[in-house]
């Protein structure tokens, strides 16, 4: 990945609360050669080792044509959008400007390891689940279905878990513009109805 300085992040505590909030990832895979991209959600913990974990489908085949040990590539991405010249204070000032697409991504790489034994799919399935019903005013658990049901839907997974090895973030977000520009592309992006929350991770202060 290109990574100019000012739009490098590597402060652990950032990228792992990008990942909380962006927790969709692509899964970079070699099949015989040729990349493959599996888009699967995963939790990023500390055991005190940083690892991914997640689950794909037992009949998904990047569960046996990679093997435990194999390098991959986790892809994390956040907001992105288009950003016109004309939202540059400096369009005004010399007419030195062009368009740019700004946005936000996370790459950890690491070594996977598959797992398949019942209670180990069973205890990533509550730890997912946990953590996107937490907000939810009635959230639904792993025990409030039939257990014979969640055995069956168990055997239909594999479980893995990625030592991370190296993790790195881009965030593409006017850092290299003056505060005026800053300040007109987030006002450009409110007109277009971009999120609040998209706008912080589009519009970053290259200080904070």
């Amino acid at each position: 990945m290109y990574l100019p300085k000012h739009f490098s992040e590597q402060r652990p505590e950032a990228l792992a609360a990008f990942v909380h909030t962006h927790p969709l990832g692509m899964l970079v895979t070699l099949d015989d050669g040729r990349p493959t991209v599996d888009h699967v959600p995963m939790l990023l913990e500390a055991t005190p080792v940083l690892r991914l974990r997640g689950h794909v489908a037992r009949a998904n085949a990047v569960a046996t044509r990679v093997s435990t040990g194999a390098e991959v590539l986790a892809v994390f991405r956040g907001a992105d959008h288009y950003i016109t010249p004309s939202w540059y204070e400096a369009k005004q000032v010399d007419g030195r400007v062009v368009p740019t697409w700004n946005y936000s991504v996370v790459e950890a790489r690491g070594r996977i390891r598959w797992f398949d034994a019942p209670e180990q799919l069973q205890a990533i399935v509550e730890a997912l689940t946990r953590r996107h019903e937490s907000g939810r005013a009635a959230p639904w658990a792993v025990a409030d279905a039939p257990p014979d049901y969640i055995a069956s839907m168990l055997k239909a997974i594999v479980g893995f878990e990625i030592e991370v090895q190296s993790m790195i973030g881009k965030f593409k977000a006017s850092q290299n513009r003056s505060a005026a520009d800053r300040h007109g592309v987030g006002r450009g992006l409110a007109e277009d109805g971009v999120a609040t929350a998209a706008t912080a991770e589009l519009v970053r202060d290259p200080l904070a």
